[in-house]
This record gives structure tokens, C-alpha cells and sequence, in this order.
């Protein structure tokens, strides 16, 4: 029982314990969704500052969730589980596929989409991508991680058919059909009881609804108890504090099967989840010899992030052509100064952005970056010696509190009282009235309100995109790559059309209500009539394309169930490749419930020469026409008429059909 016990619980920051007698290793851990975390020692925050744990930073999971490109969801996560296996690691904490609920969470730039779908279509190949490497991904955070206000202790209500429709859907799809190794719980509670401990999501849908064998790993500090957690389907304690004998299942756990509080059954059912992993990972078994090496800092994942990177930026507007800055439009930029060189050109970056490396930032998911090129760097190497590219900070910038002392992790268990610098500034924006043609490029990881949105000709969009954001970025500004990423969120003109700004029910210390059920994100603006600054969906390009010819094809045979066959050609009408993602939305125009305007229930990337034209074919099966029925406590079709709306955003559908069920 002593050797089973030290398998179940941290006995480092980051590691399990070895029962070393039978071969049995520790199982090694690491954050997280952009990159493997820099190495620590097994009893404190301040990192071993070795050389050796620099590493790939990659997109976040909002860029991989932009490029709405599953091979690019794979190759990302194929990057990090090499990675992660090059660092030695056997389990990496990635990816994080909660809802984002509210453009105010704190940690929604960790996080992929406010569309249950679109987690389920990238979360997928992302976690085959990190374990066909002998790595297990960790999907995080189960379930309703909606805030980091009092996470630790905030109370989630949500009904049935909003749990099973909105919120669990990418988890489902990660266990089902990703095969995820190992999966995470939430800090908060879900109806009245904490993630770590509560049997109806771990016991009841994960363990018994979903038949998942894998490993349960619960968030750094989120148990509470040894007796209720030891009797759900966690099986690994891991926390942020050094005392690692006296974990809640540690000590405490082996003197209560001891007591015969808890049976050592339960603890055997754990234990026989981590050795099942750590078969499939080869770290144990007869295939332990053939595990694979991993390998990290190589020019293949630099390229990969590259990639990545340039497919993540969203072009949100670009009137007149102001985009791309091509060679002919350098060159005719006049020179203001008679004593400058001939033919000496000037381009600003202006903003605290343009120079400014995001790796080291982002808590959980800050990185040791072997490098990071700034969109200020990107431009100088891009444009080389001819123009002058100069840089201004251009805005007041806060200054960060020493970290040195104690370390965010070490004291994050403690309630935190925020004190927010406001200082006196203008909020002019004086660029414009200089330059109509200032291109305005905002990097960050949620949505802001952009009251000058009207008054810019051209806007980019750039969630971080790791290592190789700023070479990414002067692609698409100079016109060497044409922009394809399409928004994966909802960008309100301001937080108050917000559903959570209304119904107030997000923020609060206690408990918060899921009042607005299944309507999230594009649900809720579509159902309340309310524009929006920028669609779920959108994203412009260089190029323009035509879609025409809809055809939809019904399916009832036994292999496809009820479904429907969607068929479109798209065209590239434009002088420049491109790519473009078209989309499938569906309205139940018959329902016994009510249902959304329409949701999101396939798409395709299609990549077109100028003047190329391809059929594209999505299937929507019979789940793409269900809703969750509470009475008979699945999910379930009615029949009657619903109408396939195909186009190039949320609210840019310009094909429809109707077929009936």
C-alpha cells in the first residue's frame, strides 16, 4: 500500500513517485499548451536556470484555434509532444479546450474557442499529434472552468442540456475519438461540488457514460479532501506547496484505507489507471525499449510554428487595398527629408507590441524560448537595409511587480486582492488624424472593444503566436503570404453586449449561474439580433473567392445514419493564391426546445490558385442535427425541416438549402 500510495500524488513540483523495487517509474510532468516549461527542481518555484531547457514556443491555442485547420492543430501538437519527449517529460498539460464564455477570463487565450465543435474538430488531432511521440496529453480543465476570479472556490451552476451541449462536447471528442492518455480537472466547483471530487462528471460521464480508462490528474492544488476525492475517479494529487507526505493523498490517504475509511479498492483502481498509461506511453511493458526519443529545438518545429503562426493572423478589415505594403507602394512613399539617401523609404511601428516577446509571460504557460522575433524584428529582416523601419513606444506601459521574491505558483493558492494602475492618459487616437493609412495590428489574447475600429482602413489581428510571430507577421503585411485565419470568438463592439455583462453572472466571488444556457458566444448574438464588432468566423484575405452550386445530398443508410451530404464549389476569383474556410452552419426550423439561430456543425480550409475552382464535400451526421434531451438523457433528432446555411462567417452565409428528417 506504500508503494501504491507514492504512485498517486506529487513528490516533486512536477513528478510522481518511483516504487523503484518493481521497475516502476515516476511519471513526469510539464505545462503546457505553447511550449514545455522550463525544468524546476523538485522543492521550489525558482527554476534550475540550466541552458538546457530552452526550448520551441509555439502558437497558443487561440492562434492554432484561428488557422480553423486541423493539419495545423496537428502538426502543433506533434511539435510539442517531440518536444516534450526531448525534455524527458512523459505527460505535458496541453491542450486547454474550455468554453470562452466571457472575453474577460483571464486565461481564454489558453483556450481555443466559444464553439463546442470547433474545440472538438482541432482538439483532436492535436492530442494524436503530442502522443504519437510517447507522450500522453493532459486535456484540461474538466469541466466549466469559465473564470479565474476565485477559481479555486467559485461555484458553477449549469443545467443538463447546456452541460451536454456547450461544455462537454471537446472532452468528450478528446477521450472518444483523441484518445487522450490523461486528462485534467478544474479548480472550481460544478453544482455545489469541486471538480477534483465530483462524481457526477468523473464517476458518471467520464468513467461510466464514456468508458474512459485513462489517467485523471487533477489541477496543481485543486483537492480538498482525501476521503471524497479518493473515492472519485481521480487518480493523481498534484499540488503547488513542498510538503509532499502530506498531500490529501499521501499520509492522509494511506491512514484512511488503514481506518478502513476508504477501501483499497479505490486505490488500486488509481494506481491500475497510471500503469495503463504508462503501458501505452512505453514506459513500462515489452515495447519499453522502443520508446521514442523526442527531440526539441530543431529546425522542423521552428518551420512548423512558422506555419502555424502565418496562418493564425486575422485580417479583420482592409478598405481601399491598403494591405499588403507591396515593393511598388514602398517605393512610392515620398521622401520627406532632403538629406536622406535616395530611394531611402520610412515605415513607423509604433506600440509597446510591436517590440515586446510574449514568451515569458502567461503564468502556467510562460516559456523558455530559444528565441522569439518580435514584429518590429520580423519587419527589420524582412525589408533589410533600404527602409528605415523605426520604432516608438507610443503609450503608457505599466511596469510589473517584482516576482523575485516568492513566486505567482508558490503563493497561488491564496486569495489574491487585485490593485489595477490607472494612471491619467489620453485616449486619443492621434495616429489616425496624422495618417488615415495607419494600419492598426493588435496582438493579444482576447477580445477588446476598438471604438476607433471605424475610422481604420486596415486591422490585423494577432493572437500569440509563438516564436515565430513577428517573421509571420511581415508575411502578411508585405503581401508574401496571403492572410486565411478566420476568428474563433465573437468580437462584441463593447463587453456590455455581452450575455455575462447582462445577466451579471460572471466575476462573482461565490457562485455563478449558466442563466444563458446554451447561448454562448454567436448563439446569444444571433438570438438577441445584437452586431457584433467582428462575427464568429470572419477573417478577410488578399484575394476574393465565389461560392456557388450547393447541393445537398440526404443519407440514411445504416453506416451513415441520419445525415445529409454537403456539396459547394468555391473559386479563387481573385489574382493571388489564397485560401479560404468554408463553413456549414444548421437551423431546426421544427423543435420541441428551443434552439439556436443556427450553430457550426462542419467546415473545410480550401487552399486555390488564382482562378482555381474546387468541389468541396463536408458530412453532417446525424449528431450535426441533434439537441440533448433531458428527458430521455441523450441526445436525439426530431423530425422536420432544417436549413443548411454555407458561406465564409457566421454572418456572411450567402448559400442555403432545406432538407427534411
Amino acid at each position: 500500500m506504500e508503494d501504491k500510495i507514492d504512485m498517486v500524488h506529487g513528490a516533486g513540483l512536477f513528478r510522481t513517485g518511483a516504487v523503484d523495487r518493481l521497475g516502476i517509474p515516476a511519471v513526469k510532468m510539464s505545462d503546457g499548451p505553447m511550449g514545455v516549461r522550463n525544468e524546476f527542481p523538485d522543492d521550489s518555484w525558482i527554476p534550475v536556470g540550466h541552458s538546457d531547457d530552452y526550448v520551441s514556443y509555439g502558437p497558443s491555442n487561440s492562434a492554432v484555434a484561428a488557422t480553423w485547420n486541423p493539419e495545423r492543430a496537428y502538426v502543433s501538437g506533434r511539435t510539442l509532444g517531440a518536444e516534450a519527449r526531448g525534455r524527458g517529460k512523459d505527460v505535458i498539460l496541453a491542450p486547454g479546450i474550455n468554453i470562452k464564455r466571457d472575453p474577460l477570463c483571464g486565461r481564454n487565450f489558453d483556450n481555443m474557442s466559444e464553439d463546442p465543435y470547433l474545440i472538438e474538430t482541432l482538439a483532436v488531432p492535436f492530442i494524436q499529434g503530442v502522443q504519437e511521440n510517447d507522450v500522453a496529453a493532459c486535456v484540461k480543465h474538466f469541466a466549466l472552468n469559465c473564470q479565474e476570479t476565485e477559481r479555486l472556490w467559485v461555484d458553477t451552476i449549469v443545467d443538463e442540456r447546456t452541460l451536454q451541449e456547450i461544455y462537454l462536447p471537446g472532452f468528450r471528442a478528446a477521450v472518444q475519438e483523441g484518445g487522450s492518455y490523461s486528462l485534467m480537472n478544474a479548480y472550481n466547483k460544478v453544482n455545489g461540488v469541486h471538480c477534483s471530487e465530483n462524481k457526477e462528471l468523473l464517476d458518471n460521464i467520464l468513467r461510466r457514460d464514456w468508458k474512459y480508462d485513462g489517467t485523471v490528474i487533477s489541477d496543481w492544488g485543486s483537492v480538498h479532501t482525501t476521503k471524497e476525492a479518493a473515492e472519485s475517479a481521480l487518480d493523481i494529487e498534484m499540488s503547488v506547496t513542498y510538503d509532499f507526505d502530506d498531500y490529501f493523498f499521501a499520509k492522509p490517504l494511506l491512514e484512511a484505507v488503514k481506518n478502513g475509511e476508504v477501501t483499497e479498492a479505490s486505490v488500486d483502481e488509481k494506481v491500475r489507471n497510471i500503469l495503463r498509461m504508462m503501458f501505452r506511453l512505453k514506459m513500462i511493458g515489452p515495447e519499453a525499449a522502443q520508446r521514442k526519443a523526442g527531440s526539441y529545438d530543431v529546425p522542423e518545429h521552428w518551420q512548423g510554428n512558422l506555419d502555424t503562426a502565418r496562418e493564425a493572423i486575422v485580417l479583420l478589415k482592409n478598405e481601399e487595398h491598403v494591405l499588403p505594403i507591396t515593393e511598388e507602394r514602398l517605393r512610392m512613399i515620398p521622401a520627406e527629408k532632403p538629406n536622406r539617401a535616395p530611394g531611402k523609404r520610412r515605415i513607423a511601428v509604433i506600440g509597446h507590441n510591436g517590440e515586446h516577446n510574449h514568451a515569458g509571460g502567461g503564468g502556467s504557460a510562460e516559456i523558455k524560448a530559444l528565441y522569439e522575433i518580435s514584429p518590429l524584428l520580423g519587419l527589420k529582416k524582412a525589408l533589410g537595409g533600404n527602409v528605415d523601419v523605426v520604432y516608438a513606444q507610443g503609450y503608457y506601459i505599466p511596469s510589473k511587480k517584482d516576482e523575485n521574491e516568492v513566486n505567482w505558483q508558490e503563493s497561488s493558492l491564496e486569495r489574491q486582492v487585485m490593485n489595477e494602475e490607472n494612471p491619467e492618459s489620453p485616449k486619443q487616437q492621434a495616429l489616425l488624424d496624422i495618417n488615415p493609412n495607419t494600419i492598426v495590428t493588435l496582438v493579444a489574447g482576447s477580445p477588446v472593444e476598438m471604438p476607433w475600429r471605424d475610422r481604420v482602413k486596415a486591422l490585423l489581428w494577432c493572437y500569440y503566436s509563438g516564436m515565430e510571430t513577428g517573421d509571420a507577421l511581415s508575411e502578411i503585411l508585405l503581401g508574401k503570404a496571403n492572410p486565411s485565419a478566420k476568428l474563433p470568438e465573437t468580437f462584441p463592439v463593447r463587453y456590455a453586449d455581452t450575455v455575462t455583462a447582462k445577466n451579471g453572472q460572471f466575476g462573482r466571488e461565490d457562485k455563478i449561474i449558466c442563466e444563458e444556457g446554451i447561448f454562448v458566444g454567436y448563439r446569444y448574438y444571433e438570438k438577441e439580433k445584437i452586431t457584433p464588432a467582428f462575427a464568429f468566423g470572419h477573417g478577410l484575405s488578399y484575394t476574393t473567392f465565389d461560392l456557388k452550386d450547393l447541393q445537398l445530398i440526404p443519407a440514411t443508410d445504416a453506416q451513415t445514419g441520419t445525415g445529409c451530404q454537403v456539396k459547394v464549389t468555391v473559386t479563387n476569383t481573385g489574382d493571388v493564391a489564397g485560401a479560404e474556410v468554408i463553413q456549414c452552419y444548421v437551423t431546426d426550423c421544427e423543435c420541441s426546445v428551443e434552439r439556436p439561430v443556427k450553430e457550426l456543425k462542419a467546415y473545410r480550409k480550401v487552399f486555390l490558385q488564382p482562378g482555381e475552382t474546387k468541389e468541396v464535400t463536408m458530412e453532417l451526421g446525424e449528431s450535426a442535427f441533434a439537441f440533448y434531451d433531458v428527458e430521455k438523457k441523450a441526445f436525439t433528432v426530431e423530425p422536420g425541416k432544417f436549413v443548411i446555411h454555407v458561406g465564409n462567417a457566421s454572418d456572411h452565409c450567402t448559400l442555403q438549402g432545406e432538407i427534411v428528417i
